[in-house]
């Protein structure tokens, strides 16, 4: 069997997880990646396929978190022409086209639940329905997949349903994330700058010892494809000549304005982030009722003639003003908490890569709403 090296690295974890990954991949065993986003989850999936008996075949990944719900089973399975608005000619899905070869879908936990039923089926016969078809269509397909959710705890949370998740689990595979990987992270920076010498046109001198060694502390948050990027930035902005720590510092913040480069905030620190967002925006509706609430009274109070006695009439005029001044700080304050969430909503999309139904999951809101919200800061 052909050995492919592509998956690179030497660390004890790396080591253990490619021996493990050529065990399964010449079977046809369904496998499951894990790991957070960047940490080369799709690398290894091409890694699994170039070591299978498919591997002279095609290798097709499928970003399912990329790809609006509304076509991602059409993108999928398929469809026939006239199936729905703009289906102009039955086309092939995924499934389809990676006959006899592999699909590796990535970001798996974000399907709707409404197609995991149709993937089941997948899974277990290998067939499936093109859109607009009530004829059933049969793949050879080898199945990928790869999530950096805690899928089991989607399933608790009815987010994914809990046959499919123990018929992806056949054999799973967890990789690590790049701080975790020790050596690795000097070795894939040398296989990058070998790339982007040769496809810059660029000779690069190299790291200092102390550089090298703040890229061994440095906790890598985007994982290996950071790593890239930064190595890619380094050969071109600073012309291939000697990196030393102040030069990699400049570049590291630079690329992490808003993190600390010692400091990852840890799962639990998230959720309470999350918890602060959500209670900002139910704090904004509740001053909003507030205001339309006072709107109201004064209203109200303006139509209303005077029935106190003449003796205390000059009270009303304070009443109202005491009640108009509140309205303007209420005003004041829903404005300084418009932009507040306008903030708030316009860091969540950055956070989750434009990702509309992760933002609206971390926010606590539809997604019909965030669009809304979208719209209305113009963001």
């Amino acid at each position: 069997m052909k050995r492919n090296s592509s998956f690179i690295g030497k660390s004890q974890l790396v080591t253990q997880l490619r021996e493990l990954a050529l065990q399964v991949a010449d079977t046809e065993i369904t496998v499951l990646i894990i790991g957070e986003t960047g940490a080369g989850k799709e690398v290894l999936a091409r890694f699994i396929h170039a070591n299978s008996r498919r591997a002279d075949k095609s290798f097709i990944p499928v970003n399912c978190g990329a790809i609006p719900s509304g076509i991602l089973e059409s993108e999928l399975f398929g469809h026939e022409k006239g199936a729905f608005t703009g289906a102009f000619q039955s086309r092939k899905g995924y499934f389809e086209s990676a006959d006899r070869g592999t699909i590796f879908l990535d970001e798996i936990g974000e399907m709707p639940l409404e197609t995991q039923v149709k993937f089941l089926r997948v899974l277990e016969t290998g067939e499936f329905q093109r859109v607009g078809s009530s004829d059933s269509v049969f793949a050879d397909t080898r199945i990928i997949a790869a999530t950096n959710k805690n899928l089991y705890q989607a399933v608790a949370d009815g987010n994914f349903r809990e046959d499919l998740y123990y018929r992806l689990r056949s054999v799973e595979l967890q990789i690590p994330p790049l701080r975790e990987r020790g050596p690795d992270i000097l070795l894939l920076a040398e296989h990058f700058i070998h790339e982007f010498e040769r496809k810059h046109r660029v000779i690069f001198e190299g790291f200092t010892p102390e550089s090298a060694e703040l890229m061994l502390r440095y906790p890598w948050p985007g994982n290996i494809r950071e790593l890239r990027n930064l190595v890619e930035s380094l050969l071109i902005l600073e012309k291939g000549k000697r990196i030393t720590t102040e030069i990699l510092e400049k570049h590291l913040i630079q690329r992490n304005r808003y993190k600390s480069l010692v400091h990852e905030p840890t799962k639990q620190e998230n959720q309470e982030l999350n918890i602060i967002y959500r209670s900002l925006i139910q704090l904004r509706q509740d001053i909003n009722d507030i205001r339309q609430l006072l709107e109201r009274l004064i209203e109200d109070r303006q139509e209303r003639p005077l029935l106190l006695p003449d003796t205390t009439a000059h009270v009303a005029p304070a009443g109202n003003q005491i009640v108009e001044e509140r309205a303007s700080e209420t005003s004041s304050t829903v404005s300084s908490l418009d932009e507040l969430e306008k903030k708030t909503i316009a860091e969540t999309l950055a956070a989750c890569e434009g990702n509309k139904r992760k933002t609206a999951g971390i926010l606590g809101i539809t997604e019909r709403t965030l669009y809304r919200k979208i719209k209305t800061y113009d963001l």
